[in-house]
């Protein structure tokens, strides 16, 4: 989906990596106004920023909006690239630090919230903790955060120990199809959904799960449920329902067929000392690509919840 002339795209450059060259996006409304709250919205895995309703919402709330698309994900992945590969969740941080200065400077931002979707709110929430910005950081907002594989307990348990051992002999080790293409259908246009987007950077069977991404994700993982210390406000939102269906049913339309709701819930209310949790009825794993009455709940319920603080500049962690 190309998002017209509503963005302004600008391309980071990071340190060259064990890949070679490396690039990041932060994207911006051109209708931002500046010296303002600002939003950076942080996607998810196998997913790029196609959300301009989301921006619009914002900046009609007088929030000016920016999102980033991260190393080896949407526009920032270049052709020598294993797609969404990483080996520590950290390296997301180099552009964090950026995409966070270059809104803080460029945009005159009086204040900045962080917004992470499913992996980008894992990350987000790993970034509070250890980030170098973080405390310049006002909130965190996070629409059905990847806070546990939505595994069975055992093999949950294993994955570490599995993923750790396959990707220090083979870097590049992977699970082909290793996600059901049934979250992807059930927002696609041409399948059961009304969206739009690049099937080359969002594919519906999806792109292969590297072991070595596995082992970063559940490393980050273990981190939040032992030692997550976040001092900023936090708004938790998930689906009031979840399950794993094996192909496309009606139901699929109103559940979180990605991640356990349960789990998010469980987790991510250990995240910090300030969570205020919204559970939306009827969501999908994206909740502000659900059907328009939940993702217009949700976007509602959520700019209420950032219009109670007062803009003060960035919250003290």
């Amino acid at each position: 989906m190309q998002l017209g002339q509503d963005f302004h795209y600008q391309t980071l450059q990071l340190k060259d990596d064990y890949e070679g060259a490396v690039t990041a996006t932060l994207i911006a409304a051109k209708a931002n106004r500046g010296s303002r709250r600002s939003i950076l919205y942080v996607h998810g895995f196998i997913d790029y920023f196609f959300h301009p309703h989301l921006a619009e919402a914002f900046l009609n709330s007088d929030i000016d909006f920016y999102a980033l698309e991260l190393r080896k994900y949407g526009h920032s992945l270049l052709s020598h690239q294993h797609p969404n590969y990483c080996r520590d969740m950290k390296e997301y941080f180099e552009e964090l630090d950026l995409a966070i200065q270059t809104i803080r400077t460029q945009g005159k931002a009086s204040s900045i919230l962080l917004l992470g979707h499913s992996t980008g709110g894992l990350l987000t929430s790993y970034y509070m903790n250890k980030g170098r910005e973080r405390d310049s950081i006002e909130a965190l907002i996070l629409n059905s955060p990847f806070l546990a594989f939505n595994e069975p307990f055992l093999a949950r348990q294993m994955i570490p120990l599995v993923a750790g051992l396959i990707s220090s002999i083979s870097p590049f080790a992977k699970k082909d199809n290793a996600l059901s293409p049934v979250y992807a259908q059930s927002v696609h246009k041409d399948h059961y959904g009304e969206w739009d987007f690049n099937l080359e950077w969002k594919p519906i069977e999806g792109f292969p799960a590297y072991f070595a991404w596995a082992r970063a994700v559940a490393k980050s993982q273990s981190f939040l449920q032992k030692h997550s210390a976040i001092g900023q406000p936090i708004l938790l939102m998930h689906s009031s329902n979840s399950f794993k269906p094996k192909t496309f049913t009606p139901e699929t339309l109103k559940a979180d067929t990605v991640l356990n709701k349960d789990d998010i819930a469980r987790i991510g209310k250990k995240l910090g000392n300030n969570v205020d949790t919204i559970e939306i009825k009827d969501g999908m794993h994206d909740l502000f690509l659900s059907p328009a009455p939940v993702r217009t709940a949700a976007i509602e319920k959520m700019i209420d919840w950032i219009n109670r603080f007062p803009i003060t500049g960035k919250q003290d962690a």
